[in-house]
């Protein structure tokens, strides 16, 4: 017989402290945190969850990263559910990370009180699956043409799988959608290009952009600041944070 059981928030924040690749956070409707767990503060550089508890993304993080961030709480606060949302966090020495992010309302008597989410590090892949051989070959296509117009139909043919079956797979051995791991490698190439001189226009292009203002979106929604910023950062280097959260 199905019954509910109500854990107390102290109880969820005690359990995430345990697991050091899970970022885990609460925040009020004002997008203040409420609880967080010892990852986060970690990542953060706080030494107590006092430094963090009652502030908002714009007063923990650097302007460029806490207004992104803001934004999305905002989208979750007025209902919207973001799920299984691909981004980079970037560490004090601009090495990226990636991470899948879920976040949901909290609701109380219907009404959007607060926010409840994680930010999961990603995995090494499994490469003892029985697949793993045959997606690699799609992940090096992927490589090789992801600046052209990469049709996931052909990939399905590559791995000699058809897309329902492409799909679980990939989700199975490195958690992300064909789809997924095709913008991450394009980020991937961009954060690269973007050290050099070349316009972001062309950089965008060689990803594999349709245009500089898509480039432009999928970039921030993935790096937590458009291109142009991201390129700024690099010359003149500054300690960044490592969860977008």
């Amino acid at each position: 017989m199905p019954f509910d059981i109500d854990i107390p928030s102290q109880e969820l924040q005690a359990l995430y402290d345990a697991l050091p690749d899970v970022v885990f956070f609460i925040k009020d409707a004002q997008g203040r945190y409420t609880h967080c767990n010892l990852t986060l503060m970690r990542r953060l550089g706080r030494k107590q969850r006092a430094d963090v508890l009652g502030r908002t993304t714009v007063e923990v993080f650097p302007q460029r990263f806490g207004d992104s961030y803001q934004q999305q709480d905002l989208r979750v606060l007025r209902g919207e559910i973001i799920e299984n949302q691909l981004e980079v966090h970037l560490f004090p020495n601009r090495m990226p990370g990636w991470a899948l992010t879920f976040k949901r309302p909290v609701l109380q008597a219907g009404a959007v009180v607060g926010l409840i989410g994680i930010s999961r590090d990603l995995g090494q892949p499994d490469n003892r699956h029985s697949t793993f051989p045959r997606l690699m070959k799609v992940v090096d296509h992927m490589q090789e043409h992801h600046g052209e117009n990469v049709r996931i139909t052909a990939l399905a043919d590559l791995a000699g799988l058809s897309v329902a079956q492409l799909e679980r797979h990939f989700r199975r051995v490195f958690q992300l959608t064909p789809q997924q791991m095709l913008t991450k490698l394009r980020i991937e190439t961009a954060m690269r290009l973007l050290q050099d001189d070349a316009s972001i226009a062309c950089i965008g292009q060689a990803c594999g952009f349709a245009d500089q203002s898509a480039f432009t979106r999928q970039f921030k929604a993935t790096v937590g600041m458009t291109p142009r910023d991201y390129r700024a950062l690099g010359r003149h280097p500054r300690a960044v944070p490592v969860a977008s959260v």
